[in-house]
This record gives C-alpha cells, sequence and structure tokens, in this order.
C-alpha cells in the first residue's frame, strides 16, 4: 500500500490565515507554551503542521466557553502528547457540543479558507448532509459549524460510504445525548442540588455557574478519553474474533 502524502507545512502567516487569527496571537500562545514550537527548516523558517491547526482551533473553542489562559494551559497540559490532528479535532468538536450556538455566517471564500482547501459542490453537498455547513437564508453564502468544520473536511477524504458515515454520526448523536442527560442529572441532583438549599445567595449561585464552566472540558476529556479505550477494545475483539 503505498503511503499518504503528508500534510503540507505551514509558514506562520499561513497558519494565522489558515486558523482566522493575527501571526501576533499565534507568537503569543507560543510564549505561553499553548503551542509546540515550528519545525525550523532551510533559512531559520519555522513551519507548523496539521496539530499546530487543530491546537489553535481548540484553544478558540476553548475560549468561547469562556475559559482563562491560564485554565486552558492547564486543560492542555493533562492531554497525552502523541495527540494527532484528528484527535485535537475530536477534543474541539466535543468542547464545541457545550456552547449554544457555534454557526457562523461565511462566503463561500471564506468557508474555503476555513477549510485549508477548495470545495467541489459535491463536498458543500456532503458537508450539508453532515449538518455541518447550511446554505445561509440570502443564498449568498453559509451557516458553518465551526466546531464540526474540520472534522467534516477530514471526513471527505475518508474511504467510507456516505451512508456509513451519516450512519455512524445518528450513533454518535444518540448515546452522546444520552450520556449528557444521565451526567446533567447527576450534577444537578448531587451537586447543584446541596449546593443551593437553603438561603438564596446571588453569589452562590454565580460560584456554581462558575464551577459548571470549569467542569466542562474535564467532562468532555473524561469522555473522549473514555470512548476513545472502547472503541479501542471493541475494534480489537471485532477483528480478533475467528482468528487462530
Amino acid at each position: 500500500m503505498a503511503d499518504r502524502a503528508p500534510e503540507p507545512m505551514l509558514t506562520v502567516d499561513e497558519l494565522a490565515a489558515r486558523a482566522g487569527v493575527t501571526v501576533r496571537t499565534v507568537r503569543f500562545y507560543s510564549t505561553r507554551g499553548l503551542l509546540p514550537p515550528p519545525v525550523i527548516g532551510p533559512r531559520r523558517v519555522g513551519h507548523y503542521g496539521p496539530e499546530h491547526l487543530s491546537r489553535l482551533a481548540l484553544i478558540e473553542e476553548l475560549q468561547h466557553q469562556g475559559m482563562t489562559l491560564s485554565a486552558i494551559e492547564r486543560y492542555l497540559d493533562a492531554l497525552p502528547d502523541d495527540l494527532s490532528a484528528h484527535d485535537l479535532a475530536i477534543h474541539r468538536a466535543m468542547v464545541a457540543s457545550w456552547a449554544p450556538d457555534a454557526a457562523r455566517e461565511v462566503s463561500r471564500e471564506e468557508l474555503e479558507k476555513r477549510a485549508g482547501r477548495s470545495l467541489s459542490d459535491n463536498d458543500v453537498r456532503r458537508l450539508t448532509a453532515m449538518n455541518v455547513l447550511a446554505a445561509s437564508r440570502d443564498g449568498g453564502g453559509f451557516r458553518v459549524d465551526v466546531g464540526l468544520l474540520r472534522l467534516g473536511v477530514a471526513l471527505l477524504d475518508v474511504p467510507l460510504a456516505h451512508e456509513t458515515i451519516l450512519a455512524a454520526r445518528r450513533v454518535l448523536v444518540e448515546h452522546t445525548r444520552s450520556a449528557a442527560h444521565e451526567l446533567t442529572a447527576l450534577f444537578r441532583d448531587e451537586v447543584w442540588g446541596p449546593f443551593t438549599r437553603g438561603e438564596s445567595d446571588p453569589e452562590r449561585v454565580e460560584s456554581m455557574k462558575a464551577l459548571s464552566a470549569h467542569m466542562q472540558p474535564m467532562v468532555v476529556q473524561a469522555l473522549v478519553t473514555a470512548f476513545q479505550r472502547s472503541l479501542r477494545e471493541e475494534l480489537r475483539a471485532a477483528f480478533t474474533s475467528g482468528d487462530g
């Protein structure tokens, strides 16, 4: 089997443009340790890969959740060192699920800029079927779920039937909704209830909301880790049963 072509390396200007941030922001995150250092190429030019792009997207989403840079640094430090760009994209998609609305109105040009590639009409139809984007009401652009865009674009190149991808999505949505429902009930009954019993204190309520915001990424990380381990076990069992 032929090896897959390596992902293109990006200059700091290209990385910033793809991520929708400024070069200054990229360098600031690097000095804070939120981004790993670039690969230094000829003429001492730094080059960045897909992991840097996915990490920038995850940082952006964590900021949208109200986390400070110090909290984001602790969150990133807790992640395994060997996470791929795809793993980071999954983390970002999971974190984005806590946001009430991650959609943005973009033009076709901006959509392709964020996707990092040109998109055919068939690509757009497939992304629409995956609920990653939809035509804007005025018909002049798209309403895109930025938390899912990179994951959706990556799925365009996966050698699976489109129907299989949609069926997998239905399974994930069904079971993650069930998990979210049960976790919310547990949080409400075991944490929120005892905390708010007694006198109504606005400061206590605000403190509880802050606790909830900090718990969200931790719960997401726990879900992703548990899912990855369970998936490995299931795949190992499915493809080794009957061997021998």
